[in-house]
Order: C-alpha cells, then sequence, then structure tokens
C-alpha cells in the first residue's frame, strides 16, 4: 500500500505498458498539523486523453433560490447511494468492474447524483490509515470514480465523515488522537470540540480537496463532476443536547471548506431531526421523543450561512424505538416528514433541500418487496411535486443500490437493478424522466 511516514521511498509499476514512478513525497500543513502523502507521477497522457476526451462537458451546479439550477435551467435530482464505490475501485480488477457497471446502470436508469463515501478511516482499504496519512492506492480508486462518474455523465455528492462507526468515522479520530497522546477525551463527541481532532480534520478536508486527480489531471476542487460536498453522514453530539457545540463545529468546518473551494455546494448530511430551537409545533414531526435531544436542530444547523442546502434522512422502519409501523403508518410519517422539511426550504432557511437517503428494511415483520415499490412512489411523488411547484424539495436518493455478486455488504435495505423487482427499476427511470422533462436535462433512452 502506498504509505508514508516521512520518509522517501520509490517503486516503479507498469500497467498496460505504462510506467507510473512512485517517488514524490510533499507535505500538506494546516496550523501545526502536517500530511505525508506519497503521489504518483504518470508519465504518458494516455490516461488523461481517454478521460478528458470521452467525458462530456459539465457545469457546476449552483444555487437560485431553494432550487438547483444548471447553466441556468433547473436541476432536479433522482439520486442513488453506493457507498462502497472508492473501496471496491481500491480493491482490484474485480472491484474496478462493479464501478464500471453501476455507473454504467446509474446512467441507463436516468440518474443524476451518486451519493457515495469520500472517507475511510482505518478501516479495511483505508483512505486515511492514520491521523493526517493516506493510502495512494485508495486515493486513485476514489480518481477512478470521479472520472468514471463523469465519462457517464454522473454527478457524485461526497460524503467527508462518519457519525457512524463504520468505517472509521469520529470515533476512529479519536481512538488515534488518544494512542498519539494529543487528546484526553474519550468521548466520541470531542470529534467536535477537540482542538487536535479539529485540526486533524482540516488537514484530510484539504488534501481532498485539493487532490489532483491522477486520471484527469483536474483538482477535485475544480471538477464540476462533483455535485457538492456533505461534511458528515448523520451527525449527532448527544453530550450537548443545547446544540451549540455541533452549531460551532459547522461554522467553523463548512468555512474552512468554502475558503479551500468556492466553486462547490456544500451541505451536512442531517437526518432532519428538530429539538427546542425550532418552533414548537415542529417537535411533532420528529419520529419519536429522543430525536429532539440529539445535539441537532434541521432549522438552526440548516440556517449557518456556509451552508448552500439542507438535507434529511427519511427511515420510518428504523427511528421508531417502540412501536413498528405497518406500511400505511410509514408512508404517512414518511410524508408528514418530507412536507416539513420541505415547507422549512421554503419559507424559513430558504436553501434547496435534498433528501439524500430513504428506504424501507427487508428485517421487518411482513415486509416483502412490493412494499418498497410502494414507499418509493409514494417519495417520487412528493419529489415531482415539489420540483412541478418550483418548490424547494429538490430530489431524493434511494440507499442503496449494489451489484449482486455484493451480498456480504447488503445492510437489508441493499437493492440489486434489474434483478429484483423489475417494476421497481421501471419507477426508477420513469421518476428519471418525469424529473428530465422539468429540467435541464434531455430525456434520455430510459424514457422509453
Amino acid at each position: 500500500m502506498g504509505r508514508a511516514a516521512g520518509g522517501g521511498i520509490s517503486r516503479i509499476y507498469t500497467i498496460f505498458g505504462v510506467t507510473l514512478s512512485a517517488v514524490l513525497v510533499y507535505m500538506t500543513v494546516v496550523g501545526d498539523f502536517s500530511t505525508t502523502l506519497i503521489t504518483t507521477t504518470l508519465r504518458t497522457p494516455l490516461a488523461r486523453h481517454y478521460y478528458s476526451n470521452d467525458a462530456p462537458k459539465m457545469d457546476f451546479v449552483r444555487k437560485k433560490g431553494v432550487q438547483f439550477s444548471v447553466g441556468g435551467k433547473p436541476f432536479y435530482v433522482n439520486g442513488w447511494n453506493s457507498w462502497w464505490l472508492m473501496t471496491q475501485a481500491a480493491e482490484g480488477s474485480s472491484g474496478r468492474q462493479r464501478v464500471y457497471k453501476m455507473i454504467k446502470i446509474g446512467k441507463k436508469m436516468g440518474f443524476t447524483v451518486c451519493r457515495t463515501w469520500a472517507f475511510n478511516d482505518g478501516a479495511y482499504n483505508a483512505l486515511q490509515v492514520s491521523l493526517g496519512q493516506f493510502n495512494e492506492d485508495v486515493f486513485k480508486g476514489l480518481d477512478l470514480v470521479v472520472a468514471e462518474a463523469r465519462r457517464n455523465g454522473i454527478r457524485l455528492l461526497l460524503s467527508l465523515a462518519n457519525n457512524l462507526q463504520d468505517y472509521g468515522g469520529k470515533m476512529q479520530y479519536v481512538k488515534w488522537a488518544l494512542e498519539q497522546g494529543i487528546s484526553s477525551s474519550s468521548s466520541n463527541d470531542s470529534f467536535f470540540f477537540d482542538p487536535s481532532i479539529r485540526g486533524y480534520f482540516k488537514i484530510y478536508i484539504k488534501t481532498l480537496l485539493t487532490r489532483k486527480n491522477h486520471l484527469t489531471g483536474v483538482e477535485y476542487r475544480d471538477d464540476p463532476t462533483i455535485f457538492g460536498w456533505e461534511l458528515m453522514n448523520e451527525p449527532r453530539c448527544i453530550s450537548d443536547p443545547s446544540g451549540d457545540t455541533l452549531q460551532k463545529w459547522l461554522e467553523e468546518m463548512s468555512s474552512y471548506v468554502k475558503s479551500l473551494d468556492k466553486k462547490h455546494l456544500l451541505t451536512v448530511g442531517f437526518e432532519g431531526f428538530y429539538t427546542s430551537s425550532s418552533p414548537p409545533e415542529k417537535l411533532s414531526v420528529n419520529p419519536e421523543e429522543y430525536t429532539g435531544f440529539l445535539g441537532v436542530d434541521f432549522i438552526r444547523n440548516s440556517k449557518t450561512s456556509t451552508i448552500d442546502f439542507s438535507s434529511v434522512h427519511v427511515y420510518p422502519d428504523q427511528w421508531f424505538l417502540h412501536r413498528q409501523l405497518d406500511l400505511g403508518e410509514k408512508i404517512e410519517f414518511a410524508s408528514k416528514y418530507v412536507a416539513s422539511h420541505i415547507e422549512d426550504g421554503d419559507s424559513v432557511i430558504k436553501k434547496p433541500v435534498l433528501f439524500t437517503e430513504f428506504g424501507l428494511s427487508k428485517r421487518y415483520k411482513e415486509f416483502n418487496d412490493s412494499h418498497r415499490e410502494t414507499f418509493f412512489k409514494a417519495i417520487f411523488n412528493m419529489m415531482y411535486d415539489s420540483a412541478r411547484k418550483k418548490k424547494s424539495g429538490a430530489g431524493a436518493f434511494i440507499w442503496q443500490l449494489m451489484m449482486p455478486d455484493m451480498e456480504e455488504y447488503n445492510d437489508a435495505y441493499g437493492i440489486f437493478p434489474y434483478e429484483q423487482l423489475p417494476s421497481l427499476s421501471k419507477l426508477i427511470s420513469q421518476q428519471s424522466c418525469r424529473l428530465a422533462g422539468l429540467g435541464f436535462m434531455k430525456k434520455g433512452s430510459y424514457c422509453q
């Protein structure tokens, strides 16, 4: 693996007759912190020529009022989650084939944006192997994901961290900081308030945003393939229910991202819960009382000036801890939850709102595949209605799409396109077609 701890190292690779030399070590400095990364020098323009000449022209996505726009025309999102793209792209030829196929399927179904992880902290195929040290081979995998998305006309929403333990998350930063003696707090929430950990997270941000794609020669912060950045997946700070700690972190990190990259949109990755900071009537929209004490508030956090658009997740089969909803109740809750956040986007935060995760788990009692189709149709109709009326609900992302040979990655929400319930795949393509008819995109073959 291409790692460095400060010393020099050289290796020679020959791939398809192209010689690569990994000899250049550079330092990125943020405050008193530094990071070391072995970079590779491409000695032939063939790869860059392939990706730059075979890729469609793309403009950056902009925010215009409560809507997104591309080239001055409305842009609506029918999106999907495949969090695993970078990890699989670094896995070898079999993993890369999964990436190629998944992105091509996304294009075939008319999807406009894929949300995926641009982090993996200390886990298998880690991007960040320890604080401030990165694996070049995995970075090349992410380069491939970005380049392939561009070649297929797909944009990417890249998430930068995880509140959950999966793939490292904030817990890994805290563990590393304790091991290195730069932090004395074992609280997972010290990710938000410890200055040393915040400094190392900034190193990660700078390393990622200024990364020059070895296949395209374009820095990530200059690449319109990237729809936008998401600071963290599902942030919670339960040690401070007032929300002040998380709000300060959001303000600091979003301002830092904007200091490096003024071209891309920025969001957070909220689940969408309300606290006492919101109007009292909003608390009744929460799934259960506990969600009002997690240190996050959708309205307060979303109004942060350096956050361009807000995000919401919709999981009626996961958030109710004391009772299990039937399908009708799940749709009723989701409809109220979605409508409330679109209303916020229109009249309170006055920004676009993306529903960046929604799905149904097959683990719950009496589940069958037709439930997913009914639930998805309800979500899709709400998105289309919002787009048609030029409201802030700008689109939704299915959680999650996978390839047929990836069952071990399935969290019970996984969908294998065209393999399961062909009518669901047809429904997805129909939604793509409906939204394309309202926006800047030309209708594609998925409309047939």
